[in-house]
């Protein structure tokens, strides 16, 4: 990471002191812990906005039509529907 900042951080101490045990156990630095939290919200976040996205263009008529469609191949081996 050669682009990076700093930012104070103001934690409840109960907060803190989770993330201090969590890390921890993880085996990372505190601050390792945080940017990998922050990043996988951040990833959360992105991901939801990206679906709804991609929903209001969807064209469920479309949709709709092609699943009720006849005809295809079977399933795979292995792609079948639990019994």
């Amino acid at each position: 990471m050669k682009d990076t900042s700093t930012y104070p951080l103001r934690l409840p101490r109960s907060l803190k002191d989770a993330v201090a045990r969590l890390s921890r156990q993880d085996g990372t630095s505190i601050n390792q812990f945080v940017a990998t939290a922050v990043a996988e919200k951040v990833s959360a976040l992105q991901t939801a906005r990206f679906f709804q996205g991609r929903k209001a263009r969807a064209d469920f008529k479309a949709f709709d039509r092609i699943m009720k469609r006849r005809g295809g191949k079977p399933p795979r081996p292995g792609d079948e529907l639990p019994a």
